[in-house]
């Protein structure tokens, strides 16, 4: 299709006025991270470093980031097991319901995060009795998470097929040597890119996370909103968000990378 000189330049305009609005907030967040202000008045009549040397020492922060790392790397490992085996039983079996299966694992992803966050709570307390603690937080994470992986492997058996599988077994290799051998790296970049994207999820979320965690418990955000409007926090809750932005960002580029196909990496929150 081809487009008429003043179509493109408005086009032109409008991606760049949307990428403004979406990143421009976000570039604020890492210059103020060096703002000596506390206020962040703008522009910085100075840069600094020693919010970034406070935030390393900041016990609390440092408490928080270890538990969004071992809540992502937890709720990680739940998805890629049940995204994976739920990719290979819908794309490589025909059932009644397949279609229903389909749909109920997409949904958490699709769902507000409140909505998700209320019913695992009253579900977590009232049905099975349990304390809101660690593993709720990562229960709560996983199903969401199962969705990027699923995403991620489905997209890619359906492109690989079964043929060089099926060439496999013909020439007698068992069914455990044709997925090593196979299978499994057809999948490998697939699965690191989906297991990225889920610990990227885990790691920055926060709304399903308030209504699942402990009193015992806080992941980094949790964290930061809790310090956000506390004067002598402020500095500090800027450099972890201009931290978390970083953090975010590479999981996601290498993701993309991984994959190949930027379409196939699967919805996010």
């Amino acid at each position: 299709m081809t487009l008429s000189r003043p179509t493109k330049i408005l086009l032109r305009v409008l991606t760049a006025l949307i990428l403004g609005v979406i990143y421009v907030p976000l570039g604020l967040v890492l210059i103020n991270s060096f703002n000596v202000n506390k206020t962040f008045a703008w522009p910085p009549r100075d840069l600094t470093l020693e919010w970034w040397k406070r935030a390393a020492e900041s016990q609390g922060a440092l408490d928080a980031l270890w538990v969004s790392v071992r809540v992502g790397i937890a709720a990680t490992v739940i998805a890629l097991v049940l995204g994976t085996m739920i990719a290979f039983a819908l794309q490589r079996y025909s059932f009644y319901g397949r279609d229903a299966v389909s749909l109920l694992v997409i949904l958490p992803i699709a769902l507000p995060g409140i909505v998700t966050g209320i019913a695992l709570n009253n579900a977590f307390r009232t049905i099975f009795g349990w304390q809101l603690g660690f593993i709720t937080i990562v229960v709560a994470h996983a199903t969401f998470c199962i969705v990027t992986v699923f995403n991620n492997v489905i997209a890619r058996l359906r492109r690989t097929g079964v043929q060089l599988e099926q060439a496999s077994a013909d020439l007698g290799a068992s069914a455990f040597t044709t997925f090593r051998l196979i299978t499994f790296p057809l999948l490998r970049s697939a699965l690191l890119a989906g297991a990225l994207l889920a610990f990227a999820l885990s790691f920055d979320e926060i709304i399903v996370t308030t209504f699942t965690a402990g009193a015992q418990q806080q992941t980094l955000p949790i964290w930061i909103f809790n310090n956000l409007f506390r004067p002598n926090q402020a500095p500090i809750v800027n450099v972890i968000a201009a931290a978390m932005i970083v953090i975010s960002i590479i999981p996601v580029w290498l993701a993309q990378k991984l994959s190949g196909d930027p379409e196939s990496l699967g919805a996010g929150r």
